[in-house]
C-alpha cells in the first residue's frame, strides 16, 4: 500500500500543542526543510524538540525558535544560534544538553524498545546530576533514559512508495535512528520511485518504520558556515 501523501499540511495539521517531535539532521545537513517550514506555518507551540542542534537564526529549527514555538530542546550543540542563547538565558527555553553519542543511543534505544541503559559518559559532571548511578566492574555508570516522540520528521534522498528509504552520504546522520523512534514517522524525500526500483541492500530505513512519505519542495540546502582558505604565493 502506497504511503505517499500529496501534501504534508494535513499530517502537520494533526499535531497538538505540547507534542514531542524528533527531527533529523546535523547542523543544516539532512534536515527536513519542507516539514520545518510547514510546522512554522501551522503555528503549533510548546513543542519539545529532539535534534542534534537547533539550526541557525534564520533557517532550520531556528525558524521555530524565532516564532517561539519550542518550549524545550533536547540536543547536543547550540553554538550557532543566537536566538537559542537569548531564549535560554531569559528563561523562555528549557534545554537538556546531552552528549552527542548518548543522545544518539537514547534515540536508538527508544526505537528498539529499550527503556534505559548505563553509560560512563558524563560521570562526575553536571550531566550526571539527579540520575541513578551503578557500579559495574568497579567503574561508575549513569542511567540514561530512552527517547521517543509523538512524531519523527526525517529527510531522505530516495523512497519507494512503500516507504523504504535511502539517505545520501553525510545527510544520513541522525535520520535513521529518528525514523525508528517516532510514533508517527514522516519521511520527506527528494525522489519517489516505484516499489522494486531500490536495491534492497542499499535501503537504510525499512518501510515498517515509516507511516508517511512526502515529496519535498523548494530545497535551498543552505550552508551553515562558509569558510574559505587564502593561500599566499610562495617566492
Amino acid at each position: 500500500m502506497s504511503k505517499v501523501e500529496k501534501t504534508i499540511h494535513e499530517i502537520v495539521g494533526t499535531m497538538q500543542d505540547g507534542a514531542t517531535i524528533l527531527v533529523g539532521g546535523f547542523g543544516l545537513c539532512g534536515i527536513p526543510e519542507y516539514a520545518i517550514k510547514t510546522i512554522r506555518e501551522k503555528g503549533v507551540k510548546d513543542l519539545t524538540v529532539v535534534s542534534n542542534n537547533c539550526g541557525i537564526d534564520d533557517w532550520g529549527l531556528g525558524l521555530l525558535l524565532s516564532n517561539k514555538q519550542i518550549k524545550k530542546m533536547i540536543s547536543s550543540y547550540v553554538g550557532e544560534n543566537k536566538i537559542f542563547e537569548q531564549q535560554f538565558l531569559s528563561g523562555e527555553l528549557e534545554v537538556e544538553l546531552t552528549p552527542q553519542g548518548t543522545l544518539a543511543e537514547r534515540i536508538r534505544a527508544g526505537g528498539a524498545g529499550i527503556p534505559a541503559f548505563y553509560t560512563a559518559t558524563g560521570v562526575g559532571t553536571p550531566v550526571a546530576e539527579g540520575k541513578p548511578v551503578k557500579i559495574f566492574d568497579g567503574k561508575e555508570y549513569i542511567e540514561e533514559r530512552a527517547i521517543t516522540g509523538d512524531y519523527a520528521f526525517v529527510k531522505a534522498w530516495k523512497a519507494d512508495k512503500l516507504g523504504n528509504l535511502i539517505y545520501r552520504k553525510t545527510a544520513r546522520n541522525f535520520n535513521p535512528i529518528m525514523a525508528t523512534a517516532g510514533k508517527i514517522t514522516i519521511a520527506e524525500v527528494e525522489e519517489i520511485v516505484e516499489v522494486g526500483e531500490l536495491d534492497p541492500d542499499a535501503i537504510h530505513t525499512p518501510a515498517i518504520y515509516v507511516q508517511h512519505v512526502i515529496l519535498g519542495e523548494g530545497y535551498e540546502k543552505k550552508i551553515e558556515k562558509r569558510t574559505t582558505r587564502v593561500e599566499e604565493a610562495i617566492g
